[in-house]
């Protein structure tokens, strides 16, 4: 069997990665070539054919500007799977790309998989119409993405949270295994830990109030969870001067140790509550982008945890409310014996029953291979 996969994010990797593995397993024989990063590098044990570091666009704005780019990918990779002829091809979240990569391919007779839904349920909901034409089996990790995409007739195949199988794989792992201060040369004070996100636009607009607020806080020790995509030296102007760490390819670890969290929102906020720390969520956008966002999605919150539970589980900081005092506020009601960690801590614990055993990703292996 030749498969073809597209992750263009860092959780896209992560989530390819797992699957990768699941499928050498079923199919040791299995041919693969992808989209995607180094997660999925090291499992599939070939580079990819496009690293998902060049594809990380974020933003109305930043889309604009990298048109012609963006454009230039869509040749390159319709091209790379003419030549490779896949049995099928594997779509990883990353809708905006992957949504009209499935079109193509359908027009080609290529068999395609979509593993994360994309959003639909949040904004863009026009967009099922091109799931049911153009995807052949969809697998979503939600539970009330069933009931949604039912509405329209549409079964989809529900597997589960590949991030609950992703944390069970890190502990199971060497390195959590490791002493994470001793390896890190970090002090016994309590850990905050600080997850500005993974694109440039992002930590830039994030970081700086994040640390700010960080500055009150002198009984702990804040590290910041250095996003795979981005090196050191774009950091260092921001973290000049400022009691913080920042550590890279090993947030788990850093949740593992941390007390609390100040999280961008995204799938980082559903990998804090499942190692149960508590967080509060931050969120800024250029003017523009948040306008248009502000328009076009209609969920009642931008927290995934929140929106699981379909109430406020997290405090949710977005725009002219993630300020320095508000996050410094909210920051210590969920430090211990604050007057939101202990209700936060309950939830979670529900959150991880919620989202049951794992397994997920042995779920779209079999699928596939079947």
């Amino acid at each position: 069997m030749k498969l073809f996969l597209i992750a263009g994010e860092a959780s896209g990797d992560l989530h390819g990665s797992n699957l990768i593995k699941a499928l050498k397993k079923k199919d040791p024989s299995i041919a693969l070539q992808f989209w995607g990063g180094d997660l999925m590098e090291k499992e599939a044990q070939i580079i990819p054919n496009k690293h998902y570091k060049e594809l990380a666009f974020m933003g109305f704005i930043e889309v604009v500007t990298h048109l012609s780019k963006i454009v230039q990918n869509f040749k390159t990779c319709k091209n790379d799977i003419q030549v490779f002829q896949p049995d099928a091809i594997v779509l990883i979240d990353y809708p905006g790309f992957n949504l009209r990569i499935a079109r193509w391919a359908k027009n080609q007779g290529i068999k395609v998989y979509y593993y994360i839904s994309p959003k639909v349920w949040a904004w863009k909901e026009n967009r099922v119409h091109k799931i049911i034409r153009d995807v052949d089996t969809l697998f979503t990790i939600f539970p009330f993405e069933t009931a949604f995409f039912n509405k329209y007739n549409y079964p989809v195949e529900y597997v589960g949270n590949p991030l609950v199988d992703a944390i069970q794989n890190y502990r199971e792992s060497n390195l959590a295994q490791l002493d994470f201060r001793k390896q890190n040369n970090i002090s016994d004070k309590p850990i905050i830990a600080l997850l500005p996100g993974s694109r440039k636009q992002e930590v830039r607009t994030k970081l700086p109030v994040m640390l700010e607020a960080a500055s009150k806080f002198c009984n702990y020790q804040f590290v910041i969870a250095g996003a795979p995509s981005l090196d050191a030296e774009f950091y260092q102007p921001m973290i000049e001067g400022k009691d913080a760490t920042i550590v890279f390819g090993q947030t788990y670890a850093i949740l593992e140790n941390a007390e609390a969290a100040l999280v961008t929102s995204g799938t980082a906020t559903l990998e804090t509550a499942l190692f149960k720390v508590p967080q509060v969520v931050c969120y800024i956008a250029s003017p523009i982008s948040y306008a248009i966002a502000k328009r076009l999605i209609k969920i009642k919150f931008i927290s995934l945890v929140n929106l699981i539970f379909d109430r406020e589980v997290v405090r949710e900081l977005i725009q002219h409310e993630c300020n320095v005092q508000l996050l410094q506020s909210e920051l210590e009601s969920i430090l211990i014996g604050g007057s939101k960690r202990q209700q936060q801590e309950l939830d979670c614990e529900e959150l991880v029953r919620m989202l049951g055993n794992g397994s997920a990703s042995d779920k779209v292996a079999s699928y596939i291979c079947s």
